[in-house]
């Protein structure tokens, strides 16, 4: 199993590491090489050892999930009004020039609305956390007209675009031209 960088998941991740973890601790009273462990987990040696260690020192209970990393500073209230904000869209904030939410932005966001600070790394750790993943916006224009757009595809585009060579023999030889 591999960790994603950066941490921040929500309690389904964290209770899927506790149970990759009391797996391992089964493996250890099995008496299991910390390498066959690590290859069967598919993460490092060195964090088996971490794990090994702290079951030594502490049993089963020392490899249980010990909650979220930091506490939320949003209570479930602020949370949810955030949350409503972000779905009305960055032009109901007076963000004009395009129409994705940046980290940046929500972080602007949460403090006007909660009078609460985040870092950008808060910020998405926040989101993740809350089932928010990243999203790369389809890049259309508003203006678009979809008609317009078959209608030049299939009678402009075949006048402009040009034609296609003819199959003549030349030579495969990339150092000398055949002839025609």
């Amino acid at each position: 199993m591999r960790y994603p960088d950066g941490g921040g998941c929500g309690p389904g991740g964290r209770l899927a590491r506790e149970r990759v973890r009391l797996e391992a601790a089964e493996r250890f009273v099995r008496g299991e090489k910390t390498t066959d462990i690590a290859r069967e987990f598919r993460v490092s040696v060195r964090r088996v050892e971490k794990w090994r260690r702290a079951w030594r020192e502490g049993g089963v209970e020392a490899l249980r999930s010990k909650g979220p990393a930091s506490r939320e500073r949003l209570s479930p209230q602020q949370w949810a009004r955030v949350e409503a904000e972000l779905k009305r869209g960055p032009l109901a904030h007076g963000f004009e020039e395009d129409q994705r939410w940046t980290l940046g932005r929500i972080k602007t966001l949460i403090g006007r609305l909660c009078h609460v600070g985040y870092t950008v790394p808060g910020v998405r750790k926040l989101l993740i956390r809350h089932g928010w993943t990243c999203q790369v916006p389809l890049r259309r224009a508003v203006e678009r007209d979809e008609e317009a757009i078959e209608v030049w595809k299939d009678e402009v585009w075949p006048r402009v675009k040009a034609p296609r060579r003819t199959w003549a023999p030349i030579s495969a030889s990339r150092t000398s031209r055949g002839r025609a």
